[in-house]
């Protein structure tokens, strides 16, 4: 514990490891600054190779590459199919031929070969096996890898008993499981035309003529009924492609069964994304029955815009992301309560960049503009403020954990407390950090940086997993009464 903070750390942490790789898409020539593909002089080449050579280079790549990555022959066949429109028509590539063009077309990429950071923590769907006092753990890390490319990954841990953290291995080949479509929600259509203002006769058309949830097939139905009259206004074709892209951004995705959750990459899918997948705020809710399952909220970056977008999952193995809508969802940091509070969806945000707000979500499935909650008041938060994950209830009200920037970017956790019943009302706050940067933790790809995207509360304190500089994960726990008592009422 350093000078000033209340949160003790634990030993435990974990590290990148530039181990941990995924196989991409590989196109020569795409990475120069004028762009000119090389692939079909590429494909030409692999044609020149007798059988035998092909067949000796794909049995020594698999035997270099297999043990490190899961069914890679079947990635060479889909990376094969993704530019076969490059072989020629009257050729019959054989199968090792057909994977021998894959693997050339394909190469290893380290998901956090430049940084690790900014995690967030749930219970895991699997609590089998424990003794009394402990909790499996699921925790979300943003991983960072060339070019600054982020996605999220996982790791799982046993919290207890005491102030007792056990880290699960990471080890073995990762997968990006199996992207597929999904139906979409006509509500969350229309409020995606209000935010970017294409509500005019084609959109209103167009969602006149879909059902309240939609698949691509019926999407493009829906277009080729439009009157011609319609079709021909100058307005039409950007807003039909407004249309694609805001339909294209949801999708789902499924690991197998038997993948454990640390193996298991959530890697960007769509052009909103494509730049990165950022700061995942996982939360546990439940449902009216009690059921549990998993929402999170993260940034979708495409190198020039951001946008928040909505993670749902019953059991962490199948996942669907579909965009978020209204004026709270366009900055980083929304971050969702675990349940309704007095019949409404409520979430945190940054709306603005530097303040924490409360969002309400409107029958139309639009965030609302935010309601100020904390701004920026104190030495070590004057540049901005935002919140480190979703509330936590507790019996004294929604603890919510914050950070704020203060003098050469320098990083701190604070800590709000909420009223249960009215959580526009901040009742108590932490004058001084919950967690500052030490000097183990100072250096790194981001100097002088603590964040986290969400703690938990378990046996009578509040567990929380730290990025420290964007060079590790941490962990810290405090005890949640003397956090409570250190608190200033407000």
């Amino acid at each position: 514990m350093t000078a000033g903070d209340l949160a003790a750390r634990l030993a435990p942490a974990i590290a990148p490891d530039p181990g941990r790789v995924i196989v991409k898409l590989f196109v020569p020539g795409e990475d120069a600054a004028i762009t000119r593909t090389r692939a079909a002089a590429l494909i030409s080449r692999i044609m020149l190779l007798d059988e035998d050579t092909a067949v000796d280079l794909l049995r020594a790549t698999l035997l270099r590459f297999g043990g490190r990555h899961h069914d890679l022959e079947a990635i060479f066949a889909h990376h094969h199919d993704l530019v076969r429109h490059r072989v020629p028509r009257h050729a019959e590539l054989s199968l090792p031929a057909r994977l021998l063009v894959g693997a050339y077309f394909s190469h290893e990429y380290a998901v956090e070969g430049a940084a690790l950071c900014n995690p967030s923590m749930v219970p895991h769907p699997d609590q089998t096996g424990l003794d009394p006092g402990r909790l499996r753990v699921a925790i979300s890390l943003r991983q960072i890898g060339e070019g600054h490319l982020s996605s999220i990954g996982f790791a799982t841990a046993v919290l207890g008993p005491g102030s007792d953290l056990l880290l699960t291995d990471r080890g073995g080949p990762l997968s990006v499981g199996r992207r597929h479509s999904t139906r979409h929600r006509r509500d969350l259509l229309a409020g995606g035309l209000s935010d970017d203002a294409r509500d005019n006769e084609v959109s209103a058309a167009m969602l006149d003529s879909v059902p309240e949830r939609f698949t691509d097939d019926d999407f493009e139905r829906a277009i080729a009924r439009l009157p011609a009259e319609l079709l021909t206004r100058t307005t039409t074709r950007r807003t039909l492609e407004e249309l694609r892209r805001a339909t294209s951004s949801d999708y789902a995705v499924t690991f197998p069964e038997d993948l454990p959750l640390h193996r298991r990459v959530l890697w960007p899918a769509t052009a909103a994304e494509s730049n990165g997948m950022e700061d995942a705020r996982f939360v546990r809710v439940c449902d009216e029955e009690g059921r549990p399952s998993y929402r999170a909220t993260y940034t979708a970056y495409d190198g020039r815009h951001i946008h928040s977008h909505l993670i749902a999952s019953d059991d962490l193995r199948h996942f669907e992301i579909t965009p978020m809508r209204g004026p709270a969802s366009a900055n980083k940091g929304m971050a969702l309560f675990p349940r309704p509070v007095g019949g409404r969806e409520l979430a945190l945000c940054r709306s603005d960049g530097e303040t924490v707000g409360l969002s309400t979500l409107g029958p139309d499935h639009t965030w609302r503009a935010p309601v100020p909650l904390h701004r920026p008041r104190r030495g070590w938060e004057l540049v901005q403020v935002g919140n480190c994950g979703s509330p936590i209830e507790t019996e004294f009200g929604w603890l919510v954990l914050t950070h704020g920037v203060g003098p050469m970017r320098d990083y701190a956790l604070g800590a709000l407390l909420l009223d249960s019943r009215e959580p526009h009302r901040v009742i108590g706050e932490l004058s001084g950090a919950l967690l500052t940067a030490d000097a183990t933790e100072r250096e790194g790809y981001v100097p002088n940086v603590v964040y986290s995207c969400g703690g938990l509360l378990h046996a009578g304190a509040v567990w929380l997993p730290y990025g420290a500089s964007d060079t590790r994960v941490g962990f810290a726990r405090v005890p949640l009464d003397e956090l409570i008592e250190a608190m200033r009422p407000r």
